[in-house]
């Protein structure tokens, strides 16, 4: 199983990564999460508050692995660096579950084909294609880090929404890039929902195309522990509703 979650900044992606991460694991299968969205902290959501350097920021395996220099403007680099033993060599085990941050993926106006973002797009074709594992990827709004080849690899890509037409937008601009590299199931999971209004809005909002596992409903618990940057996985309603997304996905794969 290899899942790509996506969304608009702040939705919710590092809350249904994580919980899917703990409740596969729970059931007794080998988990591999990444971490792929700067602002995102899965690590923390799962207990863990130890500091971790994403790939992108080890500008020595960087220049090893492409053979260049970061500093050099307009060098020659490597574009198929060697990235198999990085999984192995830099993630975390959080108490069974393999985490690996490799931050995010330069845009187009800041030089989209760069040695940092060769390293990182060789790398998660690695993970995606290769790796016996559930892998669920933690993605920054948009599909940045998929390839079409990785795509082929990837399973589902979930895009998470909450009540609110910016979040929508973002959304439907995730699927048309999603479909555009190749990306054919593609599903919808609401968000920070308070009230049947809230999950009408996601409905209405979202064309028939696009199937809704689920929805995760506002909980005032879940905030204070993202702030308190402490585990999120005590929280018995939200893994109830999270487990229910989960099942819903194995029914439509």
């Amino acid at each position: 199983m290899k899942i790509a979650i996506s969304g608009k900044g702040g939705v919710g992606k590092t809350t249904l990564a994580s919980l899917l991460g703990y409740l596969y694991h729970n059931e007794g299968k080998k988990v591999f999460l990444v971490d792929a969205d700067p602002s995102g902290n899965i690590a923390s959501s799962l207990g863990y508050n130890g500091k971790i350097i994403p790939i992108s920021e080890m500008k020595e395996l960087i220049e090893q692995r492409t053979e260049t220099k970061l500093d050099k403007f307009g060098g020659i680099f490597k574009i198929n660096p060697k990235v198999n033993d990085i999984p192995e060599l830099f993630s975390v085990d959080l108490k069974g579950i393999k985490l690996l941050a490799i931050g995010g993926v330069k845009k187009g106006g800041e030089g989209c084909l760069c040695p940092q973002n060769v390293l990182i797009k060789n790398l998660v074709a690695e993970i995606v294609l290769y790796r016996d594992e559930v892998v669920i990827l933690d993605m920054e709004p948009g599909v940045e880090h998929l390839g079409r080849a990785t795509a082929k690899g990837v399973n589902a890509i979930i895009i998470v929404v909450e009540p609110g037409m910016r979040s929508i937008h973002t959304g439907l601009e995730i699927k048309r890039l999603a479909s555009d590299i190749g990306i054919e199931r593609i599903f919808i999971v609401g968000n920070k929902i308070r009230n049947l209004k809230d999950s009408d809005i996601i409905k209405d909002s979202i064309p028939s195309d696009l199937p809704i596992l689920g929805f995760i409903f506002y909980n005032e618990e879940l905030i204070e522990a993202d702030l308190r940057m402490e585990s999120i996985v005590s929280n018995e309603e939200i893994l109830e509703q999270v487990s229910k997304i989960k099942e819903r996905l194995k029914e439509v794969l």
